[in-house]
This record gives structure tokens, sequence and C-alpha cells, in this order.
């Protein structure tokens, strides 16, 4: 990979973050990283909150990363809550009362005109939304210390004061205000022709929290924002990130924390998860933002990093109503499959909210806070280590290693690890750490999920045998082989292992194959695409060996909005695994159950008429897929069967990935499964491609056979 270093344009400007170019992505943003907090239980704001937090930073330095120039990092921060005396010392009496204000931190172009006019849209939309703009404020910051690269890109720092109007009932309905006036903000700057445009970036907008951040090193941040010196700055909670960032290029904007947490390790899940995020965006309703809701779109970031996205999905499913504690139970939840021990009352929790979105898996440790709360939670394999501490004195510490503060050991009054899925959680409102059993069965009690999943949900082992089925034609395989591109490896290889030693062949993480666009022989589609990265000497993740953390089971169905809780979430399909034998397909074919209905689309084509054949066949699949819809179906079989010399099988890597976006783009790919029945995929590669490209459950029959 070429030196990542600073692109500068025609105009010798120079630019905020990489753009795609060669081997490089932005796409491939990871993070892996040093967080860390600080609290006191009771709430007790204080400034030695913030130089502890600045504190547990510096020590967590050898988290982080530098370039060639030693004195540029990756990215460092602080977030803290709302210094309302600070603020009152520095914008005067025309501040409202705490809680009736939100401060906006914000990243600004270095082009005064650019500058100028990203300013006008902030104010022009404060005041569209019933809200009043108080004051502007320059943050005074010292880059002397700074190394020239990050100072190349620096941005202007500035402060919003948003005045709380009169149409706003409660603190709540603040905050929830405040995120569509930065989503409206964001929305509208990015259609403005702006130059500098990856300059201009929200670090926070709330009435609680604020965050101070930048491409900066630990040891820097304490000197850049001199507002942190200052005694009357002060905070009952700080949470710290080092960045140390993988595989991408670090900004101004990416640093964390971010509105809600900080991050350590990688949503490895995160393509996947911005997918859906896209199609669940057209069937989303809430009634606390009403029409608001479309003023929120995009959900989720499509290029920042894993870390960025995440902490938009967490967002939205807060502002949506949802608690802290609770968001993050749907999005990185404990392992409960397979887990004996767990009462059933939280694995109908987890169950039912499996049914509306999918885990972001990591391996991650997250901070989090909204300014009332603050807490980690690890994701369910617990690979990555962070650890924490109470003191005698009502102060908490937590961080990616031990020893980040110097305290007294005699001060010491618990020490432990946070462990695999479970949440540690400090109240600073009601002055105490509430632990994960006792927030947890606070969150499953609300609703009776065990009740709405007996009512509603089907398992698709309990349904009837099917009337009939298909049996193996041996007298067609091989025509049908050739067909469908099989060669004797596939079958030696791949096939052979797997049917004599129920076992998945495994093999080196070389592959000197030419590369399928520079082949010169015939090509599946699937050998047109590679994993994103390197899995080092990781073997595959196995459901069998490893059931505790992993399952393979699935639910399929129409999905409801991810921010109402209601029964009908839960109207889905159980399915064992996304594989389905050619039994459970029948069964799933003639499926008449409640709201489920099934409907089996052909795949095939006559291949004569060329490409514009194949154009005509996609099309043609497209639609029959929308007038199932409208009829009612909730399960589109999409079939290659019947393959002989007249008709030959859209490639179905491209029919699965044409209907779903078909859908997307018609607002209405969550209201079906779509399941594939194909003699073409045979191995995990394939498997994996069909899932990622939207397919609910794939029959590989041809394969069985």
């Amino acid at each position: 990979m070429p030196d990542m270093d600073f692109e500068v344009n025609e105009s010798n400007t120079a630019r905020q973050r990489a753009v795609k170019e060669g081997l490089y992505d932005p796409a491939f943003e990871h993070d892996a990283c040093g967080v860390g907090f600080v609290a006191h239980i009771k709430g007790t704001k204080s400034h030695d909150i913030v130089l502890k937090g600045l504190e547990i930073l510096v020590n967590l330095a050898h988290r982080g990363a530098c370039g060639c120039d030693p004195e540029t990092g990756d990215g460092a921060g602080i977030l803290t809550q709302i210094p309302h005396a600070f603020f009152q010392q520095q914008v005067g009496s025309q501040l409202p009362r705490g809680n009736h204000y939100g401060v906006g931190m914000v990243f600004l172009p270095q082009d005064p005109a650019e500058r100028a006019l990203c300013e006008a849209v902030i104010n022009q939309t404060v005041k569209e939304e019933g809200q009043h703009l108080v004051t502007w404020r320059d943050v005074p910051v010292d880059n002397t210390k700074i190394g020239p690269k990050s100072r190349e890109v620096e941005p202007v720092i500035r402060q919003f004061f948003v005045g709380r109007g009169n149409n706003i009932v409660d603190d709540a309905a603040f905050e929830r205000k405040l995120y569509v006036i930065r989503k409206s903000i964001e929305r509208k700057v990015s259609a403005k022709p702006i130059e500098q445009m990856d300059y201009f970036y929200i670090c926070s907008l709330s009435s609680r929290t604020i965050i101070y951040k930048g491409l900066l090193m630990a040891h820097q941040i304490g000197h850049f924002f001199t507002d942190l010196k200052d005694p009357n700055f002060t905070t009952a909670l700080a949470l710290v990130h080092q960045r140390f960032s993988t595989n991408t290029f670090p900004t101004w904007p990416l640093a964390h924390p971010y509105r809600y947490i900080a991050h350590n390790g990688e949503i490895n899940t995160v393509r996947g998860n911005r997918n859906w995020m896209r199609a669940r965006q057209a069937g989303l309703t809430s009634p606390l933002f009403g029409e608001d809701i479309k003023k929120l779109y995009p959900l989720v970031s499509e290029s920042g990093s894993d870390s960025a996205t995440l902490d938009n999905a967490l967002e939205l499913l807060v502002q949506g109503g949802k608690s802290l504690p609770h968001a993050l139970m749907m999005l990185v939840p404990e392992a409960w499959g397979s887990n004996e021990q767990m009462p059933d009352d939280r694995r109908a929790f987890y169950e039912y909210h499996a049914c509306m979105m999918e885990p972001w898996d990591g391996p991650a440790a997250i901070a989090f806070t909204d300014g009332k709360v603050i807490g980690a939670i690890l994701d369910r394999n617990g690979l990555r280590p962070a650890r924490y501490l109470v003191t005698h004195d009502d102060l908490v510490v937590m961080a990616s290693e031990t020893g980040v503060l110097d305290i007294d050991p005699t001060n010491i009054k618990e020490k432990w690890r946070l462990q695999p899925g479970k949440i540690f959680l400090v109240d600073t409102v009601a002055g105490k750490i509430v632990s994960d059993n006792e927030l947890k069965n606070r969150i499953i009690g609300r609703r009776p999920y065990g009740k709405w999943l007996s009512e509603n949900k089907i398992d698709l082992r309990d349904l009837p045998p099917p009337p009939t089925e298909y049996l193996p034609d041996h007298d067609t395989i091989l025509d049908r082989q050739q067909a469908f591109g099989y060669t004797l490896e596939d079958l030696k290889v791949i096939l052979g292992p797997m049917a004599t030693g129920g076992e998945q062949p495994l093999g080196s993480m070389g592959n000197d194959t030419p590369l399928a666009v520079l082949s010169q022989r015939p090509q599946l589609l699937y050998s047109y695409f590679k994993q994103l990265f390197a899995q080092v000497t990781n073997p595959p993740i196995d459901p069998i060996r490893e059931d505790l953390v992993m399952s393979l089971t699935h639910y399929i169905g129409s999905n409801g909005s991810l921010l109402e809780e209601v029964a009908e979430n839960c109207r889905q399909l159980r399915l064992e695994s996304a594989l389905l034998s050619n039994t459970e397909l029948e069964k799933l074919r003639n499926l008449l159950t409640g709201d489920f209905k099934a409907r089996t689309i052909s795949m095939l084509f006559d291949p004569t008429a060329g490409a514009a054949g194949l154009e005509t066949a996609i099309k043609r699949l497209c639609k029959d897929a929308s007038t199932a819809l409208q009829d009612g179906i909730s399960v589109i079989i999409l079939s290659d069967r019947g393959v002989n010399k007249e008709f030959a099988p859209i490639p179905a890597l491209l029919a699965v990935s044409a209907v779903h976006h078909h859908l997307i783009r018609e607002g209405n790919r969550t209201r079906t499964a779509l399941v594939l029945e194909s003699g073409e995929p045979r191995e995990v590669h394939h498997f994996a491609l069909l899932a990622g490209y939207g397919a609910s459950a794939i029959n590989p029959y041809l394969a069985y056979e």
C-alpha cells in the first residue's frame, strides 16, 4: 500500500480525509484503540474529573499511533457533561438556564466564504425547527505544539448555542429536537457546493454532553483546547479515547469519542449492518418523531468508520425512545441461544429483538454515556480488554488496562474486569452502580416478550411435512452440474470432504489462482468478490463447536419499525439455519399460515437473446417481486429449477442482489423474505455473498443432490 499521506488537490489545498485511490478505499475504516472513563458515582461535578480524564488519556498513549510526523496522531478526545458555570462565564447573561440550551461543537472549513455558508445553514435550520440560536463562540485553541500535518488540515472550531423553544415539552424532547436539527444541518450542508466539505463536521449537539476531540495525540488535547484548563469547567464524568486506526486514514472527524460511544475493536459486520439499516429506512415510524423521521435520512454513515456507524445506530435507538442500555442490548446482545442457564424471560427479550435487528458483531469493547449514565460493555465473545475499579470516595475508573490513574491501594473498594456480554453501568443520577442483572431485569420486564413470541413466532420445525418434495434425478445430474459450472475440484476438494467427513475443508490463506477479472476462463460471479480483510491466523468461526457464543438461527418474514415495540414485530418464521434442506424448503413453499404466504418466481431465461435477454429477465424478476408484495406475499422464493437446453439460470448472486436492491428502492424490502432455490452455490464463499447481498435463506439443491 502506498504511503497514506494527506492528499493535496490541484488548488494545493490539503484535504481532511483520503479519497478512494488505488488499493485504498475509505470504506475499509477500522479502529483498534485505547478507551477509558472516570466518573463520580454520586454525580458530584468537579474540574478534577476533567484532569483525571486527561491523565487517563495520556496513560493510554501507547495504544495510539503516530505517523512519520511524530507529533501527529490518529486522534484523541474527551467527552464531558455540559459545564454550565463555565459557559455562563464565557457567554454571559444571554445564556438560558441549565438544560434549556444545547451546545454544538462544530468543525468548519478554513475558507471564510464556505465557513459562512455552513454557519448560515446552521442558523436557518435552528430557526426552522422552532428553536432560537443564542450566540456563536470561537473555541480558543493553541496549535503551536501539534504536528504540522495535523495543523495543515486543522478546521476552524466554533460552538453554537441553541435555546429551547416553547414547543418543547421536556428535556428528552429537547434532546430529540437537537438530534433532528443536527441531522438536517448535515444533509443540507452536504448538498451545498462546498470544496472543503471534508472539514465540516458536528462533533456534538446536545443539552447534556460536549465533545472536545481532534487529530491530536493524547498529551496534546489538554494544551490544544484551553477550555479544559479552566477551573470552572466541571463535570461528573469524562469519557476519553486514544485512536489507533487500522487500514484507515486518520482525520479530525474520525477521532473519538462520538456522540454516545468510544470504541476499541472492530465491527466486522458493518457492511451488512449498514445495508440493512438502509433497507429499514423507508419503513421506519415513530410516535416520538412523527413527520420529523424523514429528516433523519440517511440513518447511518455510509462512509465513516465502523465505530461512527455503530454510534449512528445507537443514537437513533436512544432518541427513538429506548434507554441507552436497552439499545446496546439490541445492537450488541450477549450469547443467548445456547445458554441453558439464562432465564427464559431474558432469552425471550433477545429472541424478540433478533426478529427486528441483526447483531453488530465485534470484537468490541464499547464505553458509552448519555450524560446521565456512563458504562461499558464487551461483545459476546469478550475479546477486548477492559478493567474497572471503584474507590471508597465514590470514584469509578474504567479503561483498556489497569493502572491508568495513580490511586492509593487502600482507597480501592472493588476492582474487576468486564465480562462478555455484560454491562457495567454507573447511574450518576441515582448515585449508584447498577449490576448487570438488576439493569437487564428492569429492561426485560417492560414488555411481555415471551407472550408475544408464543403468539406470533412460527418455528419451521413445527410445520407439517410437505405433501411432495423433489427427489434426486441422477440421470440429468451431470448435465446440470455442467450448466452451473461445477468442476472436478468442487467435487473432490469441497463437496467430497463435506459429504464424507461432515467438515468444511480448510486451506491456507494464499490463493494463487488468477483474478477472475483477468482470467480467460469462464468464471462464476462469486469469483469476482474477495474478503474485505485478512483473518490472519484465526480459523473460521465455527457455530457447531462454538455454539455457546455463535448461532445460525435465523428469522425471516415481514419486519416492523425498529423504533416501536409491538407484538407484530416478532411475527416471524424461525429457521435453524439459513441453509434449507429440500424438505424445509417445501414446508416453506406450502406455507399458508396467518400472515405467511410464499410464492415461487422463476430465475430462468432464454439465453439465445444474449445480454438483452438477460437484462429483460432481470427486469421481469424485479417486477414479479413487486407484484408478489402487492398480493401480500411475505416469502419470495427465487428458483432456477428446470434448467435445460432451452432455459438457462440467471446467476444466483445477480438475481438475489437485483431483487434485493429493487425492493430497497421501492421501500418494501423489509416486508418480505428472499429465499433462494438454486443449483449454483456450493461453498462457504458463495453462501456468504448471497447472504450479504440479501438472501434470507438458501436451498443449494444440486450440492445436496
